[in-house]
């Protein structure tokens, strides 16, 4: 999800086919000459609209597809809603700066699009946004696109926020830490809805995500799920019931006192918010009642802080290769050796529910290693 990752090669070294979509002439053409430019990277075809993209798919058999999100005939939602059930591609969204644009941001990222480049207000910017256009098709062309299996029960009417509980914890209940970056919101939604009401652990959540987006994801998370989901506000504490979600641009941490505290220093892994700098912190109050939970992404961001909680005592989960969009950071905690438990998506949501209800004396202790020092902070 985030720019500052280093690049990634084209597919067994040869150019990687693109259909652009966008119904601005402009834009098509703009697009397709900066593409072309790069020696990665070939534009296959152009479509006007979605409509005309569903027709092109199948003849022209592009690895990355770039969508622009409002467009007439059929809209760049709907047209992500086809593509992801009938011809799974990697798909990096086209999509505006303004509230509306981050909220259908957040909805195509959910749906299964890989990414997105937000579009420039101006027209003479274009060309400032081209280097990170050719990185991010660059690095949606090795994303496993799956067909879209919604994971929300459609007998299951949204609870009322007021209906939602919270409390604070016990002696002995978890703070589970879920980290993701690329895939991230779609696996999000496919395992906080399935967290049941009495979760008895707090949740806090690091998703690579620019400033002005997770907010979005926030609400998204939350009108899909039994618990409360909110963006982390300072002065925030964890809680049974309630998920904390970091905002993009900080750095989210608990301070002494356990609050949480939002900071902007520097990046680690290139990322901010870090998932790495969340989970040190948890660790450091909570030791073996923290929980690290790793889903698909990019990079390594989450090896070195589930190495403390694995050092600590406290449970570390990945995502099975299976199911993750990018095999990056699982894959990465997975081969440091700290995986307790590796789990496909469907079944995350209750792999942890039915861990912490487990006394925490037993399942997860052993001898405390010396944590690894983390780079960065």
């Amino acid at each position: 999800m985030n720019a500052s990752f280093a690049d990634t090669g084209p597919i067994d070294g040869r150019l990687v086919r693109v259909l652009v979509v966008d119904d601005s002439a402009f834009m098509r053409f703009t697009i397709s000459q900066h593409l072309n430019q790069s020696k990665r990277v070939q534009v296959v075809g152009t479509a006007r609209n979605g409509l005309e993209a569903l027709e092109l798919i199948p003849r022209l058999q592009p690895d990355v597809i770039t969508l622009d999100v409002e467009m007439p005939h059929l809209d760049g939602l709907s047209t992500l809603r086809r593509i992801m059930a009938e011809n799974p591609l990697p798909v990096v969204m086209l999509s505006s700066l303004t509230g509306e644009g981050a909220l259908e941001t957040v909805q195509a990222l959910t749906l299964g699009a890989v990414d997105f480049i937000p579009k420039p207000a101006n027209k003479a910017n274009i060309s400032t946004i081209m280097e990170e256009v050719v990185a991010k098709i660059l690095r949606a062309s090795h994303a496993r696109v799956s067909p879209l299996v919604s994971r929300v029960r459609p007998s299951s009417a949204p609870i009322p926020p007021q209906a939602k509980r919270t409390r604070r914890l016990l002696g002995g209940e978890r703070v589970v830490v879920i980290g993701s970056s690329t895939g991230g919101p779609r696996a999000l939604c496919a395992v906080i809805p399935e967290i049941p009401a009495d979760f008895p652990a707090a949740v806090l959540i690091v998703q690579h995500m620019p400033v002005g987006f997770t907010r979005s994801l926030a609400e998204r998370l939350d009108s899909l799920a039994a618990v409360r989901v909110k963006e982390a506000e300072p002065g925030d504490i964890p809680e049974v019931g309630q998920v904390l979600l970091a905002p993009g641009g900080f750095h989210m941490v608990l301070d002494s006192s356990g609050q949480v505290s939002l900071n902007q220093n520097q990046p680690v892994h290139g990322v901010r918010p870090s998932v790495d700098v969340t989970l040190a912190s948890v660790v450091k109050q909570y030791g073996p009642a923290s929980v690290s939970v790793i889903l698909t992404g990019m990079g390594s961001d989450g090896t070195n802080g589930s190495a403390l909680v694995h050092g600590a005592g406290g449970l570390v989960v990945a995502e099975d290769e299976s199911t993750c969009v990018v095999y990056g950071m699982p894959r990465s905690v997975v081969e440091a050796g700290i995986a307790d438990k590796i789990v496909s998506l469907p079944q995350i949501a209750s792999y942890i529910n039915q861990a912490v209800r487990t006394p925490l004396e037993r399942p997860f202790q052993r001898p405390i290693e010396q944590p690894r020092r983390l780079e960065g902070f």
